[in-house]
């Protein structure tokens, strides 16, 4: 029974981390991904030997397997409140709606406003946002509140370069040094 709990809170560390070194390998975060890939790697070779030690022993299996589902679910629920990256949001309105555009920008939002055709020559308003991930719930509830029937799609960019973002990211950075060489705490983007 011992062995079992083991593999299962070895699951539930596990499979977070797992989760955690993907995220860092695809944002090209190499250092972090390494680490994350060692830790990974001696968890994974202590529970899969506990496991591979007595392969009649079905309680242990059961625990991986459970130990791994629910890692997964915690995983996931840490992936979502780091939100690490960015987000690059389009919304398509009616019609244009200056008030929001004003709003969103208000609240530090990068908004650039187009006005693009839709089906049969119908003129629509198109906001774009590039923003940090952990801002896109409030995105969206700014223009839900202004365009309950806005049209919102996100996606995440591979990449991107120039801009109101790079801008920010640059002044954040000069101001992280410069609080860094006078000994204060970083500023926040």
């Amino acid at each position: 029974m011992l062995q079992a709990l083991i593999i299962f809170v070895a699951q539930l560390i596990y499979v977070p981390v797992l989760t955690l070194r993907t995220i860092t390998m695809v944002k090209g975060m190499k250092e972090k991904a390494a680490a994350l890939g060692m830790l990974e790697g001696v968890i994974y070779v202590v529970a899969l030997g506990i496991v591979f030690s007595d392969l009649s022993n079905y309680l242990n299996m059961a625990a991986y397997a459970i130990g791994f589902g629910v890692g997964l679910y915690i995983g996931q629920m840490i992936e979502q409140k780091l939100a690490i990256g960015f987000v690059t949001i389009e919304v398509n309105i009616m019609n244009k709606n200056d008030d929001l555009a004003k709003h969103l920008r208000y609240e530090g939002f990068s908004v650039s406003t187009a006005e693009v055709e839709g089906m049969n020559h119908a003129r629509r308003f198109r906001l774009d946002c590039t923003a940090r991930r952990d801002r896109e719930q409030e995105f969206i509830k700014i223009v839900s509140t202004y365009e309950p029937s806005a049209f919102i799609v996100s996606y995440e960019p591979r990449s991107f370069k120039g801009g109101y973002i790079t801008k920010a990211m640059k002044k954040n950075r000069k101001n992280k040094q410069k609080n860094e060489a006078a000994g204060k705490a970083p500023t926040p983007l």
